[in-house]
């Protein structure tokens, strides 16, 4: 049996889909908001703070204020953040991979006289 009271809270926090995204760039570097938003095509500036926001209050990124004129943030994957390097990639790379077979089954079921 799936424990979905335990699991559905976390899976809310870190599976959609700005939190993989982001989540996946900061693997690579710490990275100032504007560099994440031109990174993740499409994101809201908006969505974005929502998101990191998030991740910082679950303890997945690091948000750290520099001493800079003007001053700048800079965002960083913490420890428990950076555990989910391997999965995510994982999921990345299968959304690469069968990615053309999941748009043409949508079109497929499209086509359907339903």
């Amino acid at each position: 049996m799936i424990d979905a009271r335990a699991t559905r809270p976390i899976l809310e926090h870190i599976a959609n889909k700005w939190s993989v995204l982001i989540l996946t760039v900061l693997c690579t570097r710490p990275s100032r908001f504007n560099e994440i938003m031109r990174r993740l095509e499409g994101i809201t500036h908006k969505a974005l703070a929502d998101a990191l926001k998030r991740l910082e209050r679950n303890g997945l990124v690091k948000r750290t204020v520099l001493p800079t004129t003007p001053i700048g943030v800079e965002y960083t994957i913490t420890p428990l953040g950076h555990s989910l390097r391997e999965p995510f990639q994982a999921l990345y790379a299968w959304a690469l991979e069968r990615g053309p077979e999941l748009q043409q089954a949508q079109a497929d079921f499209d086509k359907r006289d339903v």
